[in-house]
């Protein structure tokens, strides 16, 4: 028996409904999950945390549909290549980045002039510049170089998340790279299935996916569990919405390496992968909003190092 959607073979209907329910899971985590996870805490409301955490989902969504496409081009090799979408995913990340620098103005009462002149303020600018010339460089003959505006963009959002650092500190160094290898887990996947698809097969492709991807899974959870070290103490982990969404995230990360070790485990023994391959995304989109969430959640403390 060949079961739809995701599981098996893909029909119409039934990736539609499961679309629908990763997007409805998305938008709740986005717009709730801030007020949810600081229930019973004691800690502040954060003005605006929802649309924040939107448009932060859209930010991390775009740099991962730009980034996974750099690197999913050359993991494809020869053969028919899947309709570009670095540059709409570059767009997408400039005009969030736009929008939460709109946001910031709105929240705190002031005028757009004086929030370029403030440190989060120039981050977002320099995120939004350096998205859209990543768009302009995806759209070009030469793909290739918006690897640069694309970096540019993922360093100023991770100097944007740790604002104790007056320059780049080991925080800051930590989410360069758990930012980075997020991405490409996600986009890098996204590009690879719709490579897959095209060709109706590809199994050297996902191949040379996998060997990435266990790279990938190793940087996230090293670098992972050194920003939880370094910002959340062990009686701040249920007590605050930080360390909730946190402990969510953790296992939720840990789930979505099962559909990637059994594809794995397919690849090695010749059989279909795309049937395990067709779930992590769903997983995957989940924990790109929780990561989003957590850069609205209250720092439980100050970083060790």
């Amino acid at each position: 028996m060949t079961l739809p959607g995701p599981l098996g073979t893909p029909n119409r209907p039934a990736v539609a409904a499961v679309a629908a329910a990763v997007l409805a899971a998305v938008l709740a985590v986005a717009l709730l999950g801030a007020g949810l996870a600081r229930t019973g805490t004691g800690e502040l409301r954060i003005p605006a945390a929802g649309v924040t955490s939107l448009l932060r989902v859209l930010l991390l969504a775009g740099l991962a549909l730009a980034a996974g496409e750099l690197a999913g081009t050359r993991l494809a090799g020869a053969g028919p290549l899947p309709r570009p979408l670095a540059a709409p995913g570059a767009l997408l990340a400039a005009a969030a980045s736009a929008g939460l620098l709109l946001l910031l103005a709105a929240v705190s009462g002031l005028s757009l002039p004086v929030v370029y002149g403030l440190r989060e303020g120039r981050l977002l600018l320099v995120t939004a510049n350096a998205c859209l010339l990543a768009a302009v460089c995806a759209a070009s003959r030469r793909p290739g170089l918006a690897a640069l505006p694309l970096a540019a963009a993922v360093v100023a959002e991770a100097l944007r998340a740790h604002p104790e650092a007056a320059g780049f500190g080991v925080g800051a160094g930590l989410t360069v790279v758990h930012l980075t290898a997020a991405s490409l887990w996600t986009g890098t996947l996204l590009y690879v299935l719709r490579v897959v698809r095209l060709r109706d097969g590809g199994r050297e492709v996902f191949l040379r996916y996998a060997r990435m991807a266990a790279c990938v899974f190793v940087a996230l959870a090293v670098t992972g569990t050194a920003s939880t070290l370094r910002r959340l103490p062990p009686e701040a982990a249920l007590s605050t919405a930080y360390g909730r969404v946190l402990l969510v995230k953790l296992a939720l990360f840990g789930g979505a390496g099962l559909p990637a070790l059994a594809a794995r485990s397919r690849l090695l023994s010749g059989t279909d992968a795309r049937p395990p391959a067709r779930v992590e995304p769903a997983v995957l989109a989940v924990i790109v909003a929780l990561s989003a969430l957590l850069t609205v959640a209250p720092d439980p403390r100050r970083p060790l190092f």
